[in-house]
């Protein structure tokens, strides 16, 4: 081995031992000091907390009524069965399904995305709807879509999809189909 062989060497183990880096973000820090096993990460500019499932509801309270994150603007749900490599976050233990919650502080000026993971063994998330009312519709279809339950939401029924319909389209393992669509002067379906 070189010396400068050495030099990597002694700058690698000196990386693997440090404490990751505290956010920039107060609000970020903020949720990691009060919620045990939280995780930062910045995404192109914008802080992600990863927190437990059992602490998603507190987490969006807290954000809401302690930080002014008053405008919930989406929830959605991502599959992960099928990826083959996923990047490694210290402190996350990755599940197939993800929750992922983008929220809007506007007198602070900023945006926050909180992410949780969902195991495929148990498909549920508790509903934030009473926590941000606007979030109903997207919880609706996620579980439409995804097949991940809300407990706690009074509504949950199918918003997208046909009453009817078996299954949930968007998981990466349900049958695709073809579904006949009439289009307006068309003959017959395509």
């Amino acid at each position: 081995m070189t010396d400068a062989d050495d030099a990597r060497e002694e700058m690698h183990e000196d990386e693997a031992s440090e404490a990751p880096a505290r956010p920039d973000d107060v609000v970020a820090a903020a949720v990691l000091d009060r919620f045990d096993g939280a995780v930062y990460r910045s995404s192109l500019g914008q802080s992600v907390v990863y927190v437990a499932r059992e602490q998603w509801r507190d987490v969006l309270e807290y954000l809401r009524d302690e930080h002014d994150f008053v405008q919930g603007l989406d929830i959605c749900a991502v599959d992960h069965l099928v990826d083959a490599v996923r990047p490694e976050i210290a402190g996350v233990e990755f599940e197939r399904f993800e929750i992922v919650a983008n929220l809007l502080s506007h007198s602070q000026r900023r945006r926050i995305r909180v992410i949780t993971q969902v195991p495929e063994s148990d498909p549920t998330v508790p509903s934030v709807i009473d926590v941000y009312p606007g979030l109903a519709f997207a919880e609706r279809e996620t579980w439409d879509l995804f097949g991940i339950d809300f407990p706690g939401h009074a509504g949950l029924a199918r918003i997208l999809m046909p009453d009817d319909w078996e299954g949930h389209p968007l998981r990466k393992d349900d049958a695709p189909a073809r579904v006949p669509v009439t289009f307006k002067g068309d003959p017959a379906p395509r």
